[in-house]
């Protein structure tokens, strides 16, 4: 269900025929409690509301608000209300969403929407990221898995960075081999939220044996909300 969901956020981003719904900017990096405004264009719309709908890696989209130049005041989705979250217009096509005293929580992606009359499709944004930082915020729990007997005796060794406990659904994953960033046989996944409502992911790195059998100091440092952990690792710790 959310991967279908995402993908239909993605295809009626762009359907032809349709208006083009353009956000900006694409990606807000603040502090906490500081304010974000987000705006959206609705190109030749101008007798539709916009739409506003907030995503967390993993999560389903909700429902923030719609508002109307000709409203005098919005809808507002579950959980969301002023004075945390208002929308203003400056014209019958554009839109902002305001969101005041903003917490680690509100890191997402905040796509705008709207209803292209004309071409009779629903009409999204690319979405604005919106990350948060929060020097208070507890780091993320990072663990290395090192490589089992089987993959030492082949020609690649794959190490697994789990990483736990992320205040925020956006991380910054880097591997480092002796100190120096590396990024050939590196792959992230993406962020799952746990119980707590915190978020979990994975990050592998495959190397050559050889380079595995020189004792390396292998490096997974994490960074999520302005809050940065790393775990290091080499063959000798592993007892092999």
């Amino acid at each position: 269900m959310i991967r279908l969901f995402c993908t239909f956020f993605t295809l009626l981003s762009c359907v032809s025929g349709a208006t083009v719904v353009n956000q900006v900017p694409p990606e807000h990096t603040v502090k906490k409690g500081e304010k974000v405004t987000m705006n959206c264009n609705l190109g030749s719309v101008t007798d539709s509301p916009a739409r506003w709908y907030k995503q967390t890696p993993g999560g389903v989209p909700q429902f923030v608000l719609y508002s109307y130049h000709g409203w005098s005041s919005p809808t507002y989705g579950s959980g969301f209300s002023a004075p945390k979250f208002t929308p203003t217009h400056s014209s019958q096509s554009d839109y902002s969403l305001i969101i005041n005293n903003v917490d680690v929580r509100d890191s997402a992606v905040y796509y705008c929407l709207t209803w292209d009359r004309s071409a009779k499709e629903n009409v999204f944004g690319q979405g604005t990221k919106l990350l948060v930082t929060d020097s208070g915020v507890s780091p993320p729990v990072v663990n290395i898995l090192p490589s089992s007997s089987e993959d030492v005796s082949s020609r690649e060794v794959t190490l697994v960075c789990l990483i736990n406990d992320v205040s925020v659904g956006f991380a910054d994953v880097r591997w480092l081999v002796n100190g120096n960033p590396v990024t050939k046989g590196v792959f992230t996944g993406s962020a799952e939220q746990q119980p707590n409502e915190k978020f979990k992911l994975s990050s592998y790195l495959t190397i050559d044996t050889s380079e595995w059998q020189k004792d390396k100091d292998i490096t997974c440092e994490v960074t999520a909300a302005g809050s940065k952990t790393s775990k290091r690792i080499k063959k000798s710790d592993c007892g092999q």
